[in-house]
Order: C-alpha cells, then sequence, then structure tokens
C-alpha cells in the first residue's frame, strides 16, 4: 500500500458542490493508483482530524474561498505537511482579481481595462467615469470568486445600477471591467510547463457557472484550439508568464479572450476543476496525460514551502 493521502473537499465557499465534484473524481483516481485515501470535508473541524490522521500529502480539492486563497495553505505549511497546488502567496493573489491584475500589467501581459469599486461608492459617480474610461458593454464580478459566480455583462447604466445593488449586499468590494468580445482560450500550465489550448464555444452568454458544469448547457470544446501555429505558441507562452509571474505552482489554468488577434488574459486559476466536464483533464488527456497520471503527477509534485 502507498502513502496515505488525504483529500480536502468541499468547504464551506460558494463552489461547495464543485468541490465535492472535484474531490470524490481525485479521491476514485488515487485509490485507483494503489494509494489510501481518506476524504475530508473542510466546513467541519478539519485540522484535527488532519492531526489525528497524520496523512503523507494533502490533495486540495477545494474551489473558491478559503480553499484557493491562501487560508488552507497557510494552515498545511503550519502543520508542515505537502500539498498539492500552489503555495500560500500565489493562491491569494491569483484569488484576488484585483492584485492579480497588478502583476499582470507589471509583466507586461495585456489585460482588459479595469476599476475596483467599494459597496457603499455612489454609483452615478461610478457611472459616469465608466462611460469615460471603460465604456459599455462591461463586465461586474467580485474580486475574488471563481467558477464566474457573481459575474454580470453590463450593456447600459441600468443593468450597472441593478447588478451593483445585488453585488454589494455579499462583497465589499467589486471589479468592473471592460467587455471583451471574441473567442474564449484557456491554457492549462503543469509545473512550468504549458500543456496546450482549449477553445470553448458556449450557448449562453459567456462561459457562465451553468456552461461550465452542466451537461444541458452544450458547451462546445475544440481541443487544440483553433489558431495559428504563431498564436497558438503566443497563447502557451502567455499563459505560461501568467503563472510564473504569481509565482504558481503545480496545475493552472489561465482564461483568455481573443480579439483583434489579441489575447485579453482575463485570470489565472490555482485550483482548476477536475470534473469530468473539466477542461485541465481535457487537455491533458489530449497530450497523451490519462486523468489518473494526471492527479499521481499532482500528488508527487506536492510539497510544502511552496
Amino acid at each position: 500500500m502507498k502513502k496515505l493521502i488525504a483529500v480536502l473537499m468541499g468547504g464551506s465557499s460558494r463552489e461547495r458542490k464543485i468541490s465535492f465534484l472535484t474531490g470524490r473524481a481525485c479521491s476514485s483516481a488515487l485509490k485507483r493508483k494503489g494509494y489510501k485515501v481518506i476524504n475530508i470535508d473542510t466546513k467541519n473541524e478539519f485540522v484535527e482530524k488532519i492531526k489525528k490522521i497524520k496523512p503523507k500529502i494533502i490533495f486540495n480539492a477545494l474551489h473558491g474561498k478559503y480553499g484557493e486563497d491562501g487560508y488552507v495553505q497557510s494552515i498545511l505549511e503550519y502543520l508542515k505537511i505537502p500539498y498539492t497546488h500552489s503555495g500560500i502567496a500565489s493562491s491569494s493573489l491569483a484569488m484576488n482579481k484585483e492584485l492579480s491584475k497588478i502583476f499582470f500589467k507589471k509583466n507586461k501581459l495585456l489585460i482588459p481595462k479595469s476599476i475596483v469599486i467599494k459597496k457603499n461608492q455612489n454609483i452615478s459617480n461610478v457611472i459616469n467615469y465608466v462611460k469615460k474610461k471603460i465604456k459599455f458593454p462591461l463586465v461586474i464580478k467580485p474580486i475574488n470568486e471563481g467558477s464566474s459566480l457573481g459575474v454580470f455583462i453590463c450593456n447600459n447604466s441600468k443593468m450597472l445600477k441593478n447588478n451593483f445593488k445585488k453585488l454589494s449586499k455579499l462583497y465589499n468590494r467589486i471589479l468592473l471591467e471592460q467587455y471583451i468580445p471574441g473567442r474564449e482560450i484557456q491554457v492549462a500550465v503543469m509545473g512550468n510547463k504549458p500543456l496546450g489550448a482549449i477553445e470553448l464555444i458556449p450557448k449562453r452568454k459567456f462561459y457562465d457557472y451553468k456552461a461550465k458544469y452542466s451537461t444541458n448547457a452544450k458547451t462546445k470544446h475544440i481541443m487544440p484550439a483553433v489558431l495559428s501555429k504563431k498564436k497558438y505558441t503566443q497563447v502557451l507562452k502567455i499563459a505560461k508568464k501568467a503563472h510564473k509571474s504569481l509565482g504558481c505552482r503545480g496545475i493552472t489554468r489561465s482564461d483568455f479572450r481573443f480579439n483583434n488577434n489579441k489575447f485579453y488574459l482575463l485570470e489565472t486559476n490555482t485550483q482548476p476543476g477536475m470534473t469530468k466536464l473539466s477542461l485541465v483533464p481535457e487537455i491533458a488527456k489530449y497530450k497523451g496525460i490519462t486523468f489518473d497520471n494526471l492527479v499521481d503527477w499532482m500528488v508527487k509534485d506536492a510539497s510544502y514551502n511552496r
């Protein structure tokens, strides 16, 4: 029997349900690889449970707040247990769209124009600014959610006011971002090596929560993305640069819009989904890496001081 691995899943974020899908899929893969596996839901008291079972490695299958924002990573660093995915600082930076944009800009990566507003800000003043600097349509979203939760496209002032009202009840800081039309391209990076780029053609307005996780949404996946060799290589390089600029480890997935022959980087995800509809396993499969081998690689890549 190989090492004992604890798979952290569930948790208390709005992505709890998706985390269980990722966690169970990875847990099954690890069992098939011969590991002894214990699943732990971090919504309950989990630190004492980890101390009690003494796993050799933690597989982090959490999504969203407390799972991919540096919180659980800081606990695992304190416990000195090797874990998968990115470390404290890079997880925190990638999850916070306001901070990650600063790093992307510093590294000369093309990103949409944006501003961050507070929930108590005067929305009329914001609208005046938007009309001059960003212009409609624009995207409004929380600075620290994943899976496209709380993301709305606003075509006019009325839509912006309504969606700002919704989000300001839940979040203190909200991102307003230039809407970039064009093609949806996503790139997986494994270690420091870009794996490949996939194109998504959603039947919905954009690649939202339903488009990501519901088969009924019928999102079309094109692997590899249909780009010229030069452009395909270029987007892989940009994703690698994004991964490195945030100091990421393990697996990441960077999301792009391809418009007017330019790639606009939207964000980098340090805990990409590992469900049957997820993109990283699909990209890896195209490169000849099975789901089980991908999960096994993540475990072998685990460490602390990440």
